[in-house]
């Protein structure tokens, strides 16, 4: 059997959305069925053989470390990397932590549910040979506005704020990368995720895989509400 690849888990965001409920509390953590959400997230994760994890924490990190632990109650060995002093943004956030990373690692969201076939994504992403890696969902604007101009196996354009009418995808929350792909981003520099998913796809260097299973995620009071229903559903 294969070693299994670690899985960033991007956790140092505001949570503003959420209002009062993140005044205290990092988003990560909202109860979701008598649980910290991010519970039900590590759950999912090991349930796809993933055994290590890093959380890139910021705002309340201390707090998500505390809660959360190291891990061994689930099976899993879990570490934590803090920004620092000022934010770094998603990218930046990896970029700090790549000397605790393996050559190439899964990264998602703090407040992101992905039940798809994670086997199959690393499949992908090996195959293609590619830096990094974006999973798309046909979201068709159903759940949060479209973003990925997605055909024939490869994705066209990826743009959060400039949209058009051919984005039917939506960039799913799970990315897969090498450690090269972090390579002109410098140390302790905020930078955003997306803008380099943008510049691996200017260069021909990010790979992508089509999943069928909708997402679900806590970064909203809609959508919290929803993914409580939709967890205590499977109970």
């Amino acid at each position: 059997m294969r070693e299994s690849l670690p899985v960033v888990i991007l956790a140092g965001g505001l949570g503003t959305r959420l209002g009062a409920l993140t005044r205290t509390l990092p988003k990560c953590l909202v109860d979701v069925d008598g649980e910290p959400f991010a519970i039900h997230q590590l759950r999912l994760l090991r349930d796809n053989g993933i055994e290590r994890v890093i959380f890139c924490v910021g705002h309340f990190g201390a707090i998500v470390e505390h809660t959360i632990g190291e891990g061994s109650n689930l099976g899993m060995a879990i570490e934590y990397v803090f920004d620092g002093p000022r934010l770094l943004g998603t990218a930046g956030a990896i970029k700090r932590a790549l000397c605790d990373l393996d050559e190439t690692f899964f990264v998602t969201y703090g407040d992101s549910f992905l039940p798809c076939d994670f086997v199959a994504v690393r499949e992908s992403f090996e195959r293609s040979g590619k830096s990094g890696l974006m999973t798309v969902f046909e979201n068709m604007g159903c759940w949060d506005a479209s973003n990925v101009e997605f055909a024939d196996g490869k994705i066209l354009a990826y743009d959060k704020v400039r949209k058009t009418a051919r984005m039917r995808h939506i960039d799913y929350g799970l990315g897969l990368f090498h450690r090269r792909a972090f390579d002109n981003i410098a140390n302790e520099t905020p930078y955003d995720l997306a803008t380099l998913f943008q510049e691996l796809l200017e260069r021909d260097d990010l790979a992508a895989h089509e999943v069928s299973e909708r997402f679900y995620e806590v970064g909203s009071i809609a959508g919290l509400e929803e993914t409580r229903a939709w967890l205590a559903s499977r109970c």
